[in-house]
């Protein structure tokens, strides 16, 4: 353009012609609408790892633990199990250089690590109890990223499936744990979208088909230039009969609200939460030479009955951006008295003709408040620093021996062990020396809380997700909603 060439000859002071281009780009693409984007060619990658289901690494979980990387879990199968690496190992060099006790981010030292398939890097290792650095030389190779962090029965009748996004990998991923379920002869399943806020629509779709019947509409979409167009559920899905429950909440978004709109409009199961995000605009990706890409708004989502998932966004993107905050100060994630809908947005189901409402994102059937009687201002910030997180690293660090010879297996772990006062107190000192001071009545608040989420953390450090949210969800109120409204299945369906 012509004004970048004035700009870049005749303006006072230098500008970065290519950032400047950028910020222009992206703030006329929030003129139009929220979710048309501009993504650099870096952007677009980062964003696409996760969905397109693997990267190519060493096959590590790590967090950074005074300064230095500490391995979480490796994953298995993975070229660093493979190679002998264990979970508790510090890597201190990489390729022969020092990565520990110099500041690196958790980005720069996975950039040292991840490399196209078949090459070969080298890690230095501290291993506890250990004299000298271990080196390993590890072949890097794909490494899945799941989707799924948690498939357990929560009982002998229902099984729990938390999906964090909408991954290529998804569905088989959703396929695996339908089927242990079958054999497990478990017919009532939780979906908990909570938190997910979307991926790949035609994931989305495929997910939806596994729990409807034949030629049920999913969604369909439309726009000023672009024609309606239905997507109907079609083979026969792995689980068309049993109890279904969909958990979503502000976080649940773009193809959650697909699948949740869809259980919802035909009857198929009970939406429990909170008001999903409501993000309903379809993108259409437009690549520049460079690689970098346009994602151009180009229709709208639309549930089985007709209501429009996209929340307004007539204010401009500013506006919009606070819309979540908005919901807390105006209650509405405490009180579903505080939503109010106009008649002109009520829609019927398709089978059972109850109410539902339009006007943006999707309103569950059974209103789950958020839980905040339990968590104190000591709690908040014990999360937001980090504390439990980086204690429980240096719990299981320091204890991995002992904990694995006395607990086996999850399920004694489970069982056994509690996270009672001794383990409490250190971890108030641990917070103390870093600033947090213990404050007793908010402590006895939170104690019921605190003493759930260490045990979660302390079994991820040991084995994974899927156990860290097998003892955090005996608290989660919306789970346990969840289980009450399966265990009163009739008393449910009527209009809320």
């Amino acid at each position: 353009m012509k004004l970048f060439d004035w700009i870049n000859s005749r303006y006072v002071d230098t500008v970065n012609i290519e950032k400047f281009s950028d910020d222009i780009i992206r703030e006329s693409l929030h003129k139009l609408d929220p979710h048309s984007v501009y993504l650099t060619r870096d952007e677009v990658k980062e964003m696409n790892e996760p969905l397109e289901g693997n990267f190519e690494g060493i096959g590590v979980n790590f967090n950074i633990f005074n300064d230095t990387m500490y391995i979480v879990s490796t994953i298995m199968g993975g070229p660093s199990e493979k190679a002998g690496v264990k979970a508790g190992d510090r890597i201190i060099k990489i390729d022969g250089e020092i990565v520990a006790g110099i500041g690196l981010t958790s980005k720069q030292i996975t950039s040292k690590l991840k490399g196209k398939k078949g090459t070969v890097v080298t890690i230095g290792v501290k291993r506890k109890d250990a004299k000298d650095i271990i080196s390993f030389a590890i072949s890097r190779d794909k490494i899945p990223i799941y989707s799924i962090d948690a498939a357990y029965s929560i009982n002998n009748s229902i099984g729990y499936v938390k999906l964090s996004r909408f991954s290529h990998t998804s569905i088989s991923e959703l396929t695996a744990a339908l089927n242990r379920f079958k054999k497990e002869k478990i017919n009532n399943i939780i979906l908990d979208l909570s938190g997910n806020g979307g991926g790949f629509f035609d994931v989305a779709i495929s997910m939806a088909d596994e729990f409807l019947e034949k030629d049920k509409l999913i969604v369909f979409t439309q726009g000023v230039h672009t024609p309606k167009k239905e997507f109907l559920s079609t083979s026969k899905g792995l689980f068309e009969k049993g109890k279904l429950v969909v958990i979503i909440d502000e976080g649940s978004a773009s193809a959650s609200e697909i699948v949740a709109g869809a259980i919802q409009d035909w009857d198929r199961g009970i939406i429990v939460g909170r008001r999903s995000f409501g993000k309903g605009l379809v993108q259409s990706q437009f690549v520049f030479p460079d690689e970098s890409v346009v994602r151009l708004t180009i229709s709208r989502y639309y549930t089985p009955v007709g209501r429009l998932i996209q929340k307004p966004y007539n204010n401009g993107y500013n506006e919009y951006s606070k819309e979540l905050a908005k919901r807390v100060k105006h209650g509405e994630l405490l009180n579903k008295d505080s939503i109010h809908f106009a008649d002109t947005l009520k829609f019927y189901t398709l089978a059972k003709k109850r109410i539902v409402y339009g006007g943006g994102g999707i309103m569950p059937d059974v209103f789950v408040p958020i839980d905040t009687s339990r968590y104190s201002d000591y709690y908040r910030k014990l999360l937001s620093n980090g504390i439990m997180n980086k204690f429980a690293i240096q719990y299981v660090d320091k204890y991995r021996r002992a904990l694995t010879e006395k607990y086996p297996d999850f399920k004694h772990f489970k069982n056994l062990f509690i996270a009672g006062d001794t383990i409490l107190r250190e971890l108030i000192k641990y917070a103390e020396d870093r600033s947090i001071k213990y404050k007793s009545s908010e402590f006895e608040i939170s104690k019921e809380s605190l003493s759930t989420f260490i045990k979660a953390l302390i079994a991820r450090n040991i084995w994974s997700n899927n156990e860290f949210f097998e003892i955090f969800n005996v608290k989660d109120v919306s789970v346990n909603r969840a289980v009450e409204v399966i265990n009163n299945w009739d008393n449910y369906w009527v209009s809320k």
